[in-house]
Order: structure tokens, then sequence, then C-alpha cells
């Protein structure tokens, strides 16, 4: 009889397990949580140690009654799931006050000794923009934080192989005492990748530290390094070519107008390790250092550069052209430049023939993004150029400063320049250009 026959189950009943967990793995916690409840079968996927191999763990500085959660949300996480993850990212956003950064110097504390205890398989660690130099962060707080992670990094040096603390702002002593954690157990560290990009406090000589070096040498398979120029010196270069020429590819160099660049470094020491590690590819990031003297004495024609990024933020000085630098330096690697950014307030130059030339003779240069006072004749030119294969461009993004209120002749040019090379830009290119009113 119809009346005895079974309810007929739910397709859901009979969704294969490695399904569910793809279902489950696009929820966030609290529709997991909820969705745990639904049977047994649920919550096991639930527990499945896929869906907590990676997180990001984020401490909103702003206070509200939502916010407090955070905090024991972070620590229940820990204790249930920690022992799956293998890539942990910890956020700071806009820490208001000292009460505030107490109560994550606490949360993390236990954050931290929870992990561990109960992980083995933690690969990646990312906690960015501490900024420990605020005056938000008392000594007593500080020094107990950064105790803790020392702890938490020296039980985790066997695994961790990225380590990401861009932004602490620590002293020396106190960075130096972070990075020899991860070779405390055996005197060396096999951990591939390192960013302390503005790790150290500003103006710091880091460069001239014996300390500092003496903690570098310690690192045997370094494959990519982020820091400040200011970190940059012969011995470190003989460090890197001595421990890690076996891996070494790429070097993330950032130079800061407010961090001490004045060293003079051999350019036999930069051949020596390009020698050494023939992978290597050097990117340099530079912020608002933009005289040709300065940029002489950093910029030396052994260096196996691939990207180089000029960025004046909008700054105006007349002291400075960028002309010597585009005909003279930068064309020095012509053979290996393969991404060039340059954001240029050059409203008293005008350097579209320049920047042309370096264009095309850069053999293997991929990406352009330029932001300056340019004529709108450039990107006809440019388009030329790369129409009759004469460079290879594959990304152009260009902002066109222009000192007048209304552009609208120059976006009719450029709309003209768009039909005229639309095939070439919609088959070929990632493209954008615009003008942008400086006034």
């Amino acid at each position: 009889m119809e009346g005895d026959s079974e309810p007929e189950k739910s397709s859901w009943a009979h969704l294969p397990d490695v399904c569910l967990r793809r279902v489950f793995h696009w929820l966030d916690d609290r529709d997991r949580s909820r969705a745990a409840l639904v049977c047994k079968k649920w919550s096991c996927a639930m527990y499945s140690g896929s869906l907590w191999r990676c997180r990001t763990i984020t401490f909103y500085g702003q206070p509200s009654r939502a916010r407090t959660l955070e905090f024991q949300s972070a620590l229940w996480y820990t204790k249930k799931f920690g022992k799956y993850l293998k890539h942990l990212e910890i956020k700071l956003s806009n820490p208001y006050n000292t009460p505030f950064i107490k109560k994550f110097q606490v949360t993390m504390k236990g954050l931290l000794s929870h992990l561990g205890k109960c992980n083995s398989h933690l690969v990646s660690l990312s906690i960015k923009y501490l900024e420990l130099d605020c005056l938000i962060w008392k000594n007593v707080v500080r020094a107990q934080f950064i105790k803790n992670l020392a702890t938490f990094l020296k039980r985790m040096s066997k695994q961790l192989d990225y380590l990401n603390l861009k932004g602490a702002r620590i002293t020396l002593e106190e960075g130096c005492e972070l990075l020899n954690s991860l070779s405390s157990l055996t005197n060396r560290s096999f951990i591939s990748e390192i960013n302390i990009e503005d790790f150290f406090s500003l103006h710091l000589s880091v460069y001239s530290s014996a300390l500092f070096h003496q903690t570098m040498s310690k690192f045997h398979s370094l494959t990519i390094l982020t820091f400040n120029y200011n970190c940059i010196s012969d011995e470190l270069l003989d460090i890197l070519r001595e421990h890690s020429y076996h891996s070494l590819c790429t070097l993330n160099i950032k130079c800061h107008i407010h961090d001490p660049h004045g060293q003079v470094v051999s350019g036999m020491s930069w051949a020596n390790l390009a020698k050494k590690a023939p992978k290597l590819n050097v990117n340099f990031f530079f912020e608002r250092v933009m005289k040709h003297d300065h940029l002489a004495r950093i910029l030396l024609v052994e260096i196996p550069v691939s990207s180089i990024s000029l960025r004046s933020c909008y700054f105006s000085d007349p002291d400075w052209t960028m002309r010597p630098t585009l005909t003279n330096l930068l064309p020095a690697y012509w053979h290996g430049l393969q991404k060039l950014t340059l954001e240029l307030n050059n409203d008293h130059e005008l350097l579209d023939d320049e920047l042309l030339q370096l264009i095309l003779s850069c053999k293997r240069l991929l990406f352009l993004k330029v932001w300056a006072f340019l004529s709108v004749s450039f990107m006809e030119r440019l388009l030329q150029n790369r129409a009759e294969r004469k460079c290879i461009l594959t990304t152009i993004k260009v902002r066109i400063y222009t000192a007048q209120d209304d552009s609208t002749e120059e976006e009719r040019l450029l709309a003209d320049i768009y039909r005229k090379f639309k095939y070439l830009i919609d088959s070929e290119l990632n493209y954008f250009v615009i003008t942008y009113p400086m006034v």
C-alpha cells in the first residue's frame, strides 16, 4: 500500500562525502555550524581536516559589541580545528588604544600556545603590520608579545616554510631575536621564504649590524627574501652567496626615502652572487627615492634586475629630473627587465621620447604601468610599435596626468587610438588607459 512505503530520502542524503566537503568549503563559520546540526554525516563533514587548513583571523580595532566576540572565536577555532592548520594569517586592523592591544596580546598568547602544542602541519604564517613602534604598544605588552611569538617560532622552526612579518617595525635586537628563533634548535634554518619588509623600525642602519649578519648566516635554503635596502651590504650578499646560492630565486627590495640608503655596496658582490645563483631575479621598489645620484648608487649594472617600481607618490620636486634615470640607468637592464612601474609627478619635464626609447630597448619587457604627465600621442606611438612587434608588452596600464580640469579632448583622442588598435588591444593586451586631472 502507498501508506506503508518509507518516505523518500532527500537527494542530499546520497551526496558523496567529497562533494559534501566541497559544499562546506564555501560556507562561513556560522553557516558551517548550523549545517553540522542537520545530521551525523554533515556533522562529520564539518570536522574534515581539509576545511580548516587555511585560516585568516582578523582582529578589528573599531570598538563595537560584535567585535568583542572576535577574541573568543579566535581561541575557540584554534582549540577546535588548530591541529589541521597549514596556512595561518593574522590581521590586526586599525588598533585604536592600549586596552585593545593588551587584549590582542593575551589572545595571541593563548592562540600561539595552543597551536604550538597541537599543530604539526603549519607551513605558512603571516602577521603583517603589527607596527610595534606605536605608542599604544606599551613596553611590557610589547615584550610579552615578542617573547610569545619567539617561543612559537622556535616550536615551529622545523616545519615552517614561509614567514611574513611585514610592517612589524621593531628594534634590531628584537628583530634578530625573532629571526633567530627559526634556527634555535639546530643553529640553522631551512625556511624558504621570508618577508621582512618594514620589519625593523625606521631610520635603522641594519646594513652595519654584525648581529643581523650573524642572524642571516643561519638561513641555508632561502628561495624568496623580501626586505628593505637598509639591510643590504657586501656582507649580506656574501652570506646569501655562501648559504643559499643553490635555492635563491628572488630578492624583493624596498627602498624608502626615510630608510638609510647611503651605504656603498660593491658591484662585485652583486656579480659574485648572480654568478653563484644563476636563477636569481631582483625586484626593486622605490618610494620617493627619485634623485639620479641616489638611484645610481643603488642600481648597479651587475644586479640581475627583472622589475623596477619608481613612485614619487604625487610629490613634485624641481630639484630632481627623471630624464637621466630613463636614459642612463634603466637601459642597463635591457636584457632582463620584465616589469616597469613609474608613478611620477613630472609636471616640469616631458618624458615621452625617453620613455618610449627605454621600452623599445628592453627586449623582455612585458608589463608597463605609468602614471605621469604624458602626451596622448605617446599611446599611439607605443601601440604602433607594439603592432609592429618592436616590443612584446602584454600589459599596458597608463594614467595620463593633465593640468587641465576638462580632459574631454584627451579622452576623445584616446578613444580614437583605441578604435585604431582595437584588434591588437582586444586580442593580445591587458590594456587600461585614462586621463587624470592633476590640478
